[in-house]
């Protein structure tokens, strides 16, 4: 893939990115663990 060379470009890769990380669960369980942050309503 092509740097971006635009704010347009860039949004779009960022956005295209954070789509494809909703289907891998593990990657998104993996980064709130490293958070220490919990799912668990207060």
């Amino acid at each position: 893939m092509d740097t971006p060379r635009s704010l347009d470009q860039l949004t779009a890769l960022v956005k295209s990115h954070l789509k494809r990380m909703q289907y891998r669960t593990a990657s998104l369980n993996g980064f709130v663990a490293q958070t220490g942050l919990t799912l668990e309503p207060p």
